[in-house]
């Protein structure tokens, strides 16, 4: 067996009685990968994520975010259709990434100068985690049951349950921050 570093002797001792130590390889490996060259695999997958971007483009769940690495220097993001996707670019080039509704838009990257870095296509899918929809007649809720049913808000629900989630959902937003009158920044000042 080659030489590869401290991992070798653990590697070779093992080997001898592979059926009893299999789980020991597997850890030591798994240990051993991570540890071979941090910086190396880091920067190829700097590479390997701006390749499959422009060739795959990115897919995110809807009401769900994702961390992209940029390439460097990109100050705006440009969403063709924001009812789809948010983009926000972040310190140390990454970008956050937030399914609004399903479809498929398109992510432009600029410089500060307004030269085009980078264009991608964004696909934004439905969750499939226990969301079900009830139908009454041609009107429809939309319950998500993880790991009971509660309200939630999907295009296409009936206007009344969808204002009353929507509604239920800001006044519970508002009492979280403190705007809604019951939370402890609405307290009168000392």
């Amino acid at each position: 067996m080659n030489d590869v570093g401290p991992l070798s002797g653990a590697l070779n001792t093992m080997a001898v009685t592979p059926q009893r130590h299999l789980p020991a390889v597997a850890l030591v490996l798994a240990m051993g990968l991570a540890a071979v060259s941090p910086r190396a695999s880091l920067g190829n997958e700097r590479v390997q994520d701006q390749t499959e971007l422009m060739t795959h483009g990115l897919t995110v769940t809807m009401d769900q975010a994702r961390i992209v690495r940029l390439p460097p220097r990109v100050s705006t993001l440009v969403i063709g259709n924001p009812l789809i996707a948010d983009a926000t670019v972040q310190a140390g080039g990454l970008m956050v990434l937030t399914g609004k509704g399903i479809g498929s838009t398109n992510l432009i990257a600029l410089d500060a100068r307004g030269e085009q870095l980078m264009a991608v296509q964004v696909r934004v899918r439905p969750q499939n985690d226990a969301v079900v929809q009830v139908y009454r007649g041609v009107e429809r809720e939309t319950y998500s049951c993880t790991p009971t049913c509660e309200r939630t808000m999907a295009v296409g629900d009936s206007k009344a349950f969808f204002e009353t989630a929507l509604g239920q959902a800001r006044s519970r937003d508002a009492a979280a921050s403190g705007r809604g009158g019951g939370g402890a920044a609405a307290a009168a000042p000392r």
